[in-house]
């Protein structure tokens, strides 16, 4: 028989209950790194969504004729910073508010006190208070435009707090990275740990560095990959319950963003029990065998 066959006889079969345990903690681990992706997607289309619903209104003066109120509206429609327009007559803005008045101010005015306006409402990028001034200098241009108001307070409220959480996750997505790996590092060392004289007996046997690797990072990269899947399965699980109790997170949780972590998931299983066994099979390789009895 030859050395590679009386080799493969010793490829490492770690026990049931080990593999089990060493599968669910990768499988925490996973699933904690996996939710700060998916929170730092959903907190991204969740600061887009709240800009495109903060816009401006153009209040129109009453001279104002429909055919330029319809030309200055589709021009409004093709500019890049216009996410969608509405225009608002007199006499809807009167019947608004009205509705919300629960009484009609004409009556005791004797005049609708509405001017007709067109509600624009901003594509994200465009959702700051610098962009908007510049927007509204060239509105103002226009004889017909009265005047552009917009809730600058509140603008300048959501980008402050938008940044805030994006740099806070950030710095939380930096730290769970590194927390991951030395947890998975130290779980896959641990299952290393107990076939180290075998790798040693493989290593006098003649066995290449490369051909004693092998088994051990293919069987931590089924880990990782089993783990991912099931983690990637919770998350999904989890975000159409979500969207099941509230529709509206709809716009936030996509079908894009559950993608994009479940690709993250897997990768990182993959990328992180293959470099933990590569790493960790090396130490044990690159020892002497007295040393191992001191570990």
């Amino acid at each position: 028989m030859s050395k590679q066959r009386r080799v493969r006889e010793h490829r490492p079969s770690g026990s049931g209950m080990q593999n089990f345990t060493a599968g669910m903690s990768i499988l925490m681990v996973l699933l904690v790194l996996g939710l700060v992706v998916f929170f730092g997607l959903t907190a991204r289309n969740l600061s887009v969504y709240v800009r495109e619903n903060i816009g401006f209104s153009i209040l129109l003066s009453d001279e104002m004729r429909e055919g330029d109120i319809t030309k200055m509206k589709r021009q409004l429609d093709k500019a890049p910073y216009v996410k969608q327009s509405e225009y608002i007559s007199k006499k809807q803005a009167l019947k608004e508010q009205t509705e919300a008045m629960g009484t009609d101010p004409a009556e005791f005015l004797g005049y609708n006190p509405f001017k007709p306006s067109i509600e624009v409402k901003l594509n994200s990028d465009y959702a700051n208070s610098d962009s908007i001034e510049v927007i509204v200098k060239q509105l103002k241009k226009n004889k017909y435009v009265q005047e552009v108001t917009y809730p600058k307070d509140l603008m300048d409220a959501v980008n402050k707090n938008i940044r805030g959480i994006s740099i806070f996750l950030l710095g939380l997505a930096v730290v769970l990275t590194f927390i991951s790996f030395a947890l998975i590092n130290n779980i896959i060392r641990l299952t290393v740990y107990s076939k180290r004289f075998l790798i040693h007996t493989m290593k006098l046997t003649g066995a290449s560095w490369g051909f004693i690797r092998g088994p051990f990072v293919r069987r931590s990269m089924a880990m990782g990959a089993i783990s991912a899947l099931v983690a990637d399965g919770l998350l999904w699980l989890g975000a159409s319950k979500l969207v099941e109790w509230e529709p509206e997170l709809s716009s936030v949780i996509t079908v894009e963003v559950l993608g994009a972590v479940s690709l993250a998931v897997l990768l990182s299983g993959l990328l992180l029990t293959w470099f933990c066994a590569y790493l960790s099979v090396g130490r044990y390789l690159r020892m002497k065998a007295c040393e191992m009895y001191y570990i």
